[in-house]
């Protein structure tokens, strides 16, 4: 299947795993779902992802979120800095407090899988039916941001591309 550029294929011969779904660009391999080192082959991880692969990422998460209250969907796409992609959507909960952002569960996924070096995040959200909608990440996402990265790192959006630093300058916390 052709996802915006990207190849998608499924494979399911992975010991220990049902499938594991990989987009190629040319000869670059990486798994944006189940994120295992072992299935995402650390010497065939893409250094070079464009902020359009990295939005197509993003909408494709889109699509898997929980929304049924806001019917605001959102979709992120998480680019670490070995070249590995983590994608999350929104999961909205009747009590609205548990309810966790896309930009949070794409973080959240990569440092359990001990990752702590990110270099950009695309985000793709809105209502229902607006393929292309924009949404910055709210206030708990930028802090959560915080803890993990330098003003330089990368928050890209369907209307433009933005430094950390633009998005929340003098931020506090991080180690």
């Amino acid at each position: 299947m052709n996802i915006g550029g990207l190849q998608k294929l499924t494979l399911l011969d992975f010991p220990g795993k049902i499938a594991c779904t990989l987009f190629t660009v040319g000869c670059n391999l990486r798994c944006p779902f189940c994120h295992n080192a072992a299935l995402v082959l650390p010497d065939r991880i893409c250094q070079t992802m464009t902020d359009t692969e990295l939005l197509t990422l993003a909408g494709e998460a889109r699509k898997r979120a929980y929304a049924p209250y806001s019917h605001f969907a959102v979709g992120a796409a998480l680019l670490c800095k070995d070249g590995s992609v983590y994608t999350g959507c929104n999961i909205e909960n009747a009590s609205f407090t548990p309810t966790v952002c896309a930009e949070r569960t794409a973080f959240f996924k990569a440092v359990y899988d001990g990752k702590r070096a990110f270099t950009a995040i695309a985000v793709v959200g809105g209502k229902e039916g607006d393929p292309d909608g924009t949404a910055f990440p709210c206030g708990v996402c930028r802090q959560v941001m915080a803890e993990f990265c330098k003003e330089d790192f990368r928050v890209i959006t369907p209307e433009g591309a933005y430094t950390f630093g633009e998005i929340l300058p003098h931020a506090f916390g991080g180690i």
